[in-house]
């Protein structure tokens, strides 16, 4: 009888926790905090000043992920030192108090790069925003385990026509690594060009399928930056060539409709995967 009574525990708690999603969503417009979105449209394509944390964001129990809603829709990262959803109560943004009580923080510095895993176009040797555009549009939404934020840009000028180009990143509950998906919307074969970004002092680990950086980001929103890894996989199939330009290892694709990679990121201050190399462990763990 008590065997059976455990079994049957064991069965509903496993459930429950099955069921339960440790991921959520964010959208807010600056001026309106309390109210949260499922969509933005612009028809500038610009919205970085007037949404909150100045573009669409995701998160898991581990990472949090944000576009910038502008020009460059670039990935930014919000790191955590303890497991828990903190988008909601913190808003991407914790007082330096918070930081010193525990509080995940922006640790990360884009800068004028992709970020980690950003998606955008390349033509002729250069990269190629998605800007201008007819209207950006910015969404988020939640699944049974997941969330998901996109980055849609209607009427991208590109080799003499237009295109419409959307990216998406998915997190997950139970799983630290993300899914950026890219997408031509009308069937059309582009070049596609994403990467991760690196700063001086970093140490930069390159693989056949992925790309591993290590190193403190000189970011000015933490108050205590310490080192964190980043890293992106990918196909090689898809991709004809990868690349430094100074400031992110870029990786080109072929002429595609679509094209996906993982990214994840960890940092110092965790209990798990506080160093090189056990993040480098988790890492070649990945598939693409």
């Amino acid at each position: 009888m008590k065997a059976k009574m455990l079994l049957f525990v064991c069965f509903v708690t496993g459930t429950l926790l099955h069921a339960q999603n440790n991921t959520d969503i964010s959208l807010l417009m600056a001026d309106d905090t309390a109210k949260s979105l499922r969509e933005v449209v612009s028809a500038s394509g610009d919205m970085y000043n007037r949404v909150w944390h100045h573009g669409p964001a995701v998160e898991n129990e581990w990472v949090g992920y944000r576009f910038f809603f502008n020009y460059s829709t670039s990935i930014d990262v919000y790191s955590k030192t303890r497991p828990g959803l903190e988008l909601k109560k913190y808003k991407w943004y914790p007082s330096v108090q918070q930081q010193n009580s525990g509080a995940g923080v922006d640790m990360y510095k884009v800068g004028k790069t992709l970020g980690l895993g950003g998606v955008v176009l390349w033509d002729n040797g250069k990269i190629v925003y998605p800007d201008p555009v007819k209207k950006r549009i910015a969404k988020v939404g939640k699944g049974e385990n997941t969330s998901w934020m996109e980055m849609i840009s209607v009427g991208v000028p590109y080799k003499g026509d237009t295109v419409d180009i959307k990216v998406k990143v998915t997190v997950f509950s139970g799983r630290r690594d993300a899914l950026v998906e890219a997408e031509e919307l009308n069937g059309r074969k582009v070049q596609f060009v994403t990467g991760i970004n690196c700063h001086p002092g970093n140490k930069v680990i390159k693989k056949y399928d992925r790309i591993i950086v290590w190193g403190v980001h000189p970011e000015d929103v933490a108050a205590h930056p310490a080192p964190m890894g980043a890293a992106i996989i990918y196909d090689p199939e898809c991709f004809i060539k990868r690349m430094d330009d100074g400031n992110q290892i870029l990786l080109i694709s072929k002429p595609v409709v679509r094209i996906h990679t993982r990214i994840t990121s960890a940092n110092s201050k965790e209990k798990e995967l506080n160093n090189l190399k056990d993040f480098k462990k988790y890492v070649k763990k990945i598939k693409y």
